[in-house]
Formats: C-alpha cells, structure tokens, sequence
C-alpha cells in the first residue's frame, strides 16, 4: 500500500474560496448512476460554476471482454486525450463531485491520482452539499480550451484475479458492494451471485453519514479496523465493477490509512470466469 496522502476530500465553503483564486481548481462534474441515464442533462441544468461534465462509461471506463469486468480502466492514451478535452493542463488542481455522495466522483479521483495527477480531491457531500452551502449554479453546455495534460498509469496499486484471490487468502480484501449481494441474495447485473471466496463485506454506503458526507476520520478508521485492517496487512478493495471500490479506497485515504490495492474488473470480471469460484453467504 502507499503512503497516506492529505485529505482528498474538499468542503465546499473551501471549493468556494478555491474559485475565487487566481489559479482556481480544475472541477470535474462526474454524475452517473448504476443503470441511469447519463448525467449531462442534468449538468446542463445545472452545475458548479466553471465544472465540465465527464461521462463514465465513455471516458473513465474502458470497453472490453466480459471477463475484463463492466467498466475496465480506460486505455491510458484514451484517459489522457479526454483530460484534455476536459481542458486539464500539467499541474492542475482538480476538485471532482457527483449527486450521489461521491460514489461515481471517486472513480475520477482514483483514476486521475493512478493516471499521475497528485492534487486530486472530491467534494465532500457532492452537489447537494455545494447547494447547502449557499453555492450558485450554472446551466447550459460548457466549452472549454483544449489542456495538454500527460499521464500516465501506475502511481497506484492494482489487482488482477490472481492477485484479488492472494489478497482475501493472506490480507484484507474489501468488497463495497451492498451487503445482500455479497452474501448472493441478489444480483442484478452480474452473471453469478456471492462474493470472491474470503472477502469481507464493507459496503461503502456505510462510510458516509446520513448528509451524504464521510464520516469523520475517527470513525472510518475504527471501522475499518473492525474490518481487520491494520499496519502490516496488505488490503484490496473491490466492487461490481470497480466504480465503487475506487470510494472505498476514498474512505481508507480519508481515514488517514494507505491507499488499498484496487482491483479494476472487480466481481463482473471475477464472475464471468467460471474457472473463478463464487462463495455464497455471510463471510
């Protein structure tokens, strides 16, 4: 795991303050629901001043085989092109939100912070807290000038199936998804229903409070070591598709703990494998 980083999250009093500056944030509007329709509709009727949308399943998701899960990393040429277009630059400061407390803004975070951008932070609470906060909002299209950002993947650590299966056997591996399809009461998307053999359910809807906010860092911590997350212990993560995880490696950096290994296919993949055993059930 690598070295805990400062906060990633940002209140929105602070992204408030950090508009007014010279050199003011790069803000990334990344709505997207599991299912729904794609968010920029709702962007155009309104968004945080100076915000780009970016759409998730076209540029921070790849497309692949089924075995390489429902939203495989993006090829990293195809990440760069599209910060671009987002009009990031070398440098920047990036603050990147969602309506649905972070779940899918984390996705950005995590894959931005991979891709080599270190200043990567999400707003805490997403746009229900901007407007909580007094903030404005914009409506309509937004262009914006073309960046010339360059990245470039492997600033974080990743897990393949091999690597997941290791990590439950001899670590911590984390699984964010809801707790009734880790046990395989149901599975809506997924081809097989349970949970890779000797993980631990840690929904990720459970690091937050009922704001929509994180929890304080106390309490995250607690929790996770209640996971049996501790110094020493290699942790992953994973989810349904790897969007959700990226918030559960959210959570941990917010807690003051290292960045966990991310697995990127995380159950899709896993799943439609069947040379991949499934486990059922409470772990």
């Amino acid at each position: 795991m690598t070295a805990p980083q400062t906060s990633p999250l940002i209140a929105a009093a602070e992204l408030a303050a950090a508009l007014a500056l010279p050199h003011p944030p790069r803000v990334l509007d990344v709505r997207w629901k599991l299912g729904g329709h794609p968010g920029r509709p709702e962007f155009e009727r309104g968004h945080v001043p100076t915000a780009v949308y970016v759409d998730l399943d076209t540029e921070l998701a790849g497309h692949g085989e089924p075995t390489d899960g429902r939203h495989p990393l993006p090829g990293e040429a195809d990440l760069q092109a599209a910060a671009r277009d987002w009009g990031m630059r070398d440098g920047d400061a990036v603050v990147v939100y969602d309506d649905f407390s972070g779940t899918s803004a984390a996705r950005a975070w995590w894959l931005l912070r991979h891709a080599g951008v270190d200043d990567v932070r999400v707003l805490d609470g997403g746009l229900a807290a901007w407007v909580a906060a007094g903030g404005a909002l914009e409506a309509g299209p937004v262009q914006t000038a073309r960046g010339d950002i360059h990245l470039q993947y492997g600033a974080l650590p990743t897990l393949d199936a091999d690597g997941a299966a290791d990590t439950a056997e001899h670590g911590v591996l984390l699984d964010a998804r809801a707790g009734e399809r880790f046990r395989g009461e149901v599975e809506p998307v997924d081809p097989r229903a349970g949970h890779i053999p000797g993980a631990v359910s840690a929904p990720t809807t459970e690091n937050l409070g009922g704001d929509g906010r994180m929890l304080p860092p106390v309490e995250l911590a607690d929790r996770f070591a209640a996971l049996g997350v501790r110094p020493g212990v290699v942790v992953g993560v994973y989810c349904g598709s790897g969007v959700t995880a990226a918030h559960e490696a959210l959570a941990m950096v917010s807690a003051g703990l290292p960045m966990p290994a991310l697995y990127p296919g995380s159950f899709s993949a896993w799943s439609n494998d069947p040379a991949r055993p499934v486990e059922l059930g409470a772990a």
